[in-house]
């Protein structure tokens, strides 16, 4: 199991647009695929199916998935969302990133 935060107002904002999006029930898919001006971007996205290649996790009514792939690399993140006038959106805090670009959508590990 890869140890995944996901913070009450992170849940909060996916289950929100999940319900707007008309996909109740679905899982939160966390991925790293290259790109970035750091060399991996991280991704997420919602999937109401599972391939059988990856590690899930219930937290508070909300499925999380990675796949196997990724889930060294998000080991110890914490997802968050944010609402503010400096910044607004969903935040990854990862403690295995070596660099992170300056919009923090990127790093390297």
């Amino acid at each position: 199991m890869v140890a995944i935060e996901v913070t009450p107002a992170a849940r909060d904002q996916v289950l929100k647009i999940m319900e707007k999006q008309a996909k109740p029930g679905a899982a939160l898919r966390l991925y790293v695929q290259g790109g970035g001006c750091s060399g991996l971007t991280y991704g997420m996205s919602f999937d109401h199916q599972e391939s059988g290649d990856e590690v899930a996790f219930s937290d508070r009514g909300l499925l999380v998935v990675v796949d196997r792939a990724s889930a060294p690399l998000l080991e110890g993140v914490k997802v968050d969302f944010l609402l503010g006038l400096e910044a607004s959106g969903f935040k990854i805090y990862n403690p295995n990133a070596k660099e992170t670009c300056s919009c923090g959508k990127s790093f390297s590990a």
